[in-house]
């Protein structure tokens, strides 16, 4: 049970990290100003959230509020 455990762990750590590479490129997009490649990032960044939600790693309303807040600021850009 415990290795069992163990190895539940890693794979979740390695989908939390892969989901919040991906939003981190979108803020990084944000932040240089670059519109164009924010909704690129933020395009490729939903479905990975989602997926982060149905192998239960996040929440599904974590997940939806994390989607909209950067969807809201990628279209706040000028």
């Amino acid at each position: 049970m415990v290795r069992k455990i163990a190895r539940r762990t890693e794979v979740n750590k390695a989908r939390r990290s892969r989901v919040r590479t991906f939003v981190r490129k979108v803020e990084e997009a944000i932040a240089a100003g670059d519109k164009s490649a924010a909704q690129e990032a933020l395009r490729s960044a939903q479905p990975e959230l989602m997926r982060a939600v149905t192998k239960g790693v996040m929440h599904k309303n974590t997940s939806a509020r994390k989607v909209s807040r950067l969807s809201a600021r990628v279209k706040a850009m000028g």
